[in-house]
Parts: structure tokens; sequence; C-alpha cells
């Protein structure tokens, strides 16, 4: 199993696939409106805007496992962003990515090594995993690595398809 075989849904409610992104790099991350990082939402959005034309896309996950701070419905969530950050890049259901409830996807990505090559559980909000086109994960990113971080902003020029 591959991360574009994993089906999804959309904040919205609809049917989605990881497979929508195949083709082009996608920064998934975990996301909350209520916590200290939550900042990094106006870095993501530029992130997605710089380089939506090269084949890539910010995905969020809003996720309520780390001091309750994406309490929220989707309607809030969605609102939230809209109107504090101006997010445009897709953002989907809430989940769990700890956990006996932990969504597939975070399955995999959760046995992916960091920089200083640990795996493991998803630390805090605003994790950051690297997908590449071809649905291979090519770098994870802790929470306190900006969006627009140097080592982030290279891995991504690595991974675009164009």
């Amino acid at each position: 199993m591959t991360v574009h075989d994993l089906e999804l849904r959309t904040l919205a409610g609809a049917s989605a696939s990881m497979r929508d992104f195949a083709g082009s790099a996608v920064l998934v991350v975990n996301v909350a409106s209520e916590c200290g990082l939550t900042p990094q939402y106006a870095g993501l959005q530029r992130l997605h805007e710089r380089f939506a034309d090269r084949g890539f896309s910010v995905a969020g996950f809003p996720c309520n496992q780390f001091g309750a701070q994406e309490p929220g419905t989707a309607a809030q969530i969605s609102e939230f962003c809209t109107v504090n950050y101006g997010v445009t890049f897709p953002m989907f259901a809430k989940i769990d990515v700890n956990g006996p409830d932990r969504h597939p996807l975070y399955a995999l990505l959760a046995e992916v090594p960091d920089a200083a090559g640990e795996s493991g559980d998803i630390q805090w909000n605003f994790e950051k995993f690297l997908i590449a086109p071809d649905g291979a994960v090519a770098g994870r990113f802790r929470p306190g690595t900006e969006p627009e971080a140097p080592e982030l902003i290279a891995a991504i020029e690595a991974t675009l398809p164009r």
C-alpha cells in the first residue's frame, strides 16, 4: 500500500483520495486552530501559492489530539482558516494521527524517520510530511520547523515535478 491508495474525506464531507495528488508534490500537515503554532497556517498558505503552478499543494488535516486545540466543527474550522489565514489549500476531515483510531494515512507516515532518524508517533500539531509525485514520502519535518524554513523549501524544490 502507498500513500496514493488511501481514501479521505474533505472538510466539507466529500469523498477524496490521496490519489488526487498523484503526479504532484504535497505537504501533509496535521493542523489545529487553537495552538501556539497556529500562525504556521500563514506560511503554509504562502508555500501553497508559491509552488502551486509547479505541481505542489499543501494538504491540511485537522486533529484534536494535542491539548484539544482543534475542538471546532468542520464549518468552524473552515471559517477560521479562511477568515484568519486566507487558506485555499485542501483541508480534510478531522482525524486522529496517533493511537488506536489513527487514520491509515498517518499509520504510514508515522513509520517515516525525520532528519535525525527518528520515526514513530506524531509529536504535536503542525508536523509536516513531504510526499513526492510518485507517492513516496520524501521528508518528515517536526512541528517546530517553520513552513518557510530553508530545509523545507529545499526539500520541496527538489521534489517538485516541474
